[in-house]
């Protein structure tokens, strides 16, 4: 009777967290909708703003002598600082999310630390964060409770900071990773180059078609400040992103949790009908014995 009371307790263990994971499931469900739909909407603006930025860069690159000497568009073929940025959850249970960023990170870190490049690392999300402290990895910059409710001023001077460094020279790049939103099934990892902007390949003909009119009298001034747009926006998205993509994790990490525990629950429940199939059988034969031997 001892077996068949724990093998009782474990389905009722099994069983409440079954539950657990199933509303955990619903909670995520909800969240998605209204992130998944944000994030849409964002796409489409950050895909606009990097648009303009390109034309306008492409523009001047074009029309003036000796092409655009900003700093924020010159490619550098040999960088000697590299600031990375990761985007990674404040909470956990929602799959290899966080760990596909996280590997993402120190890849990146080996091959620049390979070609002898100085790595700084800046993190956002407590997960991320805490594995990179209990790796004894510095980071010069980091920030909770952001990724999991972005918030468009926090990100905007998080992401200054390292928007000054690169245009007085601290730094020669600065890369975005973070797992962002494909579908409701698939989270896709990005490694982006926010700094210097890449507009590689401008084909000064589209200048001449652009129906884009500029009215600001300093081009080079007005390039400067939307370059800060860009990358502040760049980087808010990103977390907009990651947060829809953590959604659809956990939303698919919790369900697989709630299917499991349902088979397990079965499962016990055959090996508690066995167990109590073999104690009667046994009390019976007892029985048989004990009326046998009276006889």
């Amino acid at each position: 009777m001892a077996n068949l009371k724990e093998i009782q307790r474990q389905i009722k263990s099994v069983s409440n967290t079954q539950k657990t994971t199933r509303a955990m499931k619903l909670v995520s469900t909800a969240k998605l909708r209204r992130a998944e739909e944000l994030a849409k909407r964002s796409r489409l603006f950050a895909q606009k703003t990097n648009q303009v930025i390109a034309e306008i860069a492409g523009r001047i690159q074009c029309n003036k002598v000796g092409g655009i000497d900003n700093r924020c568009f010159l490619e550098n073929s040999a960088p000697q600082v590299v600031d990375i940025i990761f985007v990674t959850a404040d909470k956990g249970l929602c799959g290899g999310f966080n760990m596909q960023t996280i590997k993402a990170v120190r890849r990146l870190i080996k091959d620049y630390e390979n070609k002898n490049v100085k790595i700084r690392l800046r993190g956002i999300g407590k997960k991320g964060i805490e594995f990179f402290n209990y790796n004894q990895v510095e980071m010069i910059d980091e920030v909770k409770n952001l990724s999991s409710a972005p918030d468009m001023q926090r990100s905007s001077e998080f992401m200054t900071r390292s928007i000054n460094d690169f245009k007085e020279g601290i730094v020669d790049a600065v890369y975005i990773v973070y797992n962002g939103y494909k579908n409701v099934i698939t989270q896709e990892l990005h490694v982006t180059r926010v700094l210097p902007v890449n507009v590689e390949g401008y084909d000064c003909e589209e200048v001449k078609n652009s129906t884009l009119e500029l009215e600001a009298q300093d081009e080079e001034k007005m390039l400067d400040s939307l370059v800060t747009k860009y990358a502040e926006y760049n980087m808010y998205y990103a977390l907009i992103d990651s947060v829809a993509a953590e959604h659809s994790a956990r939303m698919q990490a919790m369900d697989a949790a709630t299917n499991n525990a349902k088979e397990m629950v079965n499962s016990l429940k055959v090996k508690f009908n066995k167990a109590r199939q073999e104690a009667i059988t046994t009390e019976l034969i007892e029985i048989i014995s004990g009326v046998e031997s009276m006889k």
